[in-house]
């Protein structure tokens, strides 16, 4: 692996962007750290840290940091779709969005596909021998939530054409469209109480959040000090003054979330921190350059999403083996618990290297080239993008517990079980592969 990784730094093209790829593996890191950081696992069940000791949840407004990593995913999804189109003008013939799609989600959707039919299997034969209660249990309905990144993120991809021929022609309009309707839903939601008008902004809001990343692809983010203060501004009243929570991550309870569905003010705070981000470009661009940090870099992106699919399952392995061990699960926030922070996050980050090591060969790339423009191809590509967001979405609210008493979640006013939510996933998935050959 060493080797490998080795000779792919030494063949980036000089033009790369590589502050977007340390972006990348960033967000998610910080992701993968808050998850270990906010869990608190007690006898009695799992819990989250931010409930314990609510003044912390102001730091959620510097490690909410999910909204870069779509950013991230904009500048990237136009970067590739045009550089099929290009590829098609000079010779290639065929449909492109079949090979666009192929070529952003066979890394995504690989490992995805992995995690889920292991976990099942796993779940299935847990439930069969009687098992399933306890912190087992916890365990089988917890670690299908962080799917929900995957669905919003099959969502962009599915939408990066469309969305990207309203960016060239409207710019900064586009962003501004979405933004507003994200405010509309908000306005409807609160102030005139239509029911279940919210869960739109699970698209304005992150569309919009993944059109700034289009802007920065065509250097039109000119003023990022400007758009962070004035995201910061807005998160900051309308949290002082509105519905919303201060946390900007979900907590357990609560009647108003900003993150399920998204709010306006995670609006706000994703425009804080993509003008965060870019008031650091300089010098984050100095960093990824030097050798050994590019290395890292390109080695964490080859095995980021086998990481994010997996930590989770090496958090709650390293509670369950202190439980076995009969080892003392303190009181969160205490300071035996916060004693034990560092040894915990550490043992986990371990278990995760083990995972990835053992999984991470389904995240290689394939190189994909525009299709031969197969009839039927597009629409083929669309039905199966549709079904693996909706089996991922499903799953991530479902879970693996409850499996055999045939436990459901609604979807969209569709009940649906684990089982239903896999099998669109996996056919979803196979149909976008054999669309973009």
């Amino acid at each position: 692996m060493g080797s490998d990784v080795r000779e792919l730094a030494a063949a980036t093209p000089v033009t790369r962007d590589r502050y977007i790829d340390l972006l990348r593996v960033a967000s998610l890191g910080t992701v993968v750290l808050g998850h270990w950081l906010m869990a608190a696992v007690t006898t009695d069940g799992v819990g989250n840290l931010l409930a314990f000791v609510p003044e912390l949840q102001l730091l959620t407004w510097a490690l909410q940091i999910m909204p870069v990593f779509f950013f991230v995913g904009g500048f990237s999804h136009a970067l590739s779709y045009r550089s099929l189109l290009r590829r098609r003008s000079e010779g290639s013939t065929g449909s492109v969005y079949p090979s666009f799609l192929r070529a952003r989600l066979q890394r995504l959707l690989r490992p995805t596909m992995v995690f889920v039919l292991v976990w099942g299997a796993a779940a299935l034969a847990v439930q069969l021998l009687g098992g399933g209660g306890g912190l087992t249990g916890v365990t089988l309905r917890l670690v299908t939530q962080p799917l929900w990144f995957i669905g919003i993120y099959l969502a962009m991809v599915a939408f990066t054409p469309a969305l990207l021929k309203l960016h060239d022609r409207y710019g900064w309009g586009a962003f501004a469209v979405l933004a507003g309707a994200a405010a509309t839903v908000d306005l409807l939601r609160f102030a005139v109480g239509v029911p279940y008008v919210e869960f739109l902004n699970f698209a304005f809001v992150w569309l919009a959040v993944h059109q700034l990343g289009f802007l920065r692809a065509d250097g039109r983010i000119r003023r990022p000090a400007l758009l962070a203060g004035a995201g910061l501004a807005a998160a900051v009243a309308l949290v002082a003054f509105g519905p919303y929570p201060l946390s900007m991550v979900g907590m357990p309870g609560e009647k108003i979330s900003n993150m399920a569905p998204p709010t306006l003010a995670l609006l706000g705070h994703g425009l804080w921190l993509v003008g965060a981000v870019e008031l650091l470009r300089t010098p984050g661009a100095r960093l990824a350059a030097r050798p050994r940090v590019w290395r890292a870099v390109v080695a964490a992106n080859g095995v980021a999403m086998t990481a994010f699919l997996w930590h989770l399952t090496a958090m709650l392995g390293v509670y369950g083996a202190m439980l076995a061990l009969g080892l003392p699960l303190p009181e969160p926030a205490t300071g035996a618990w916060w004693a034990q922070v560092l040894p915990r996050i550490g043992a986990a980050a371990a278990v995760t290297a083990v995972l990835v090591a053992a999984f991470r060969t389904f995240e290689r790339p394939v190189r994909v080239a525009p299709g031969r423009g197969a009839i039927g191809a597009g629409t083929v590509s669309t039905i199966g993008v549709t079904l693996a967001l909706l089996g991922v979405l499903g799953l991530s609210m479902v879970g693996y517990a409850g499996l055999l008493e045939g436990h459901t979640a609604l979807l969209i006013a569709v009940h649906v079980s684990a089982p239903t939510a896999v099998a669109m996933a996996l056919g979803g998935w196979l149909l976008v592969e054999r669309a973009g050959r």
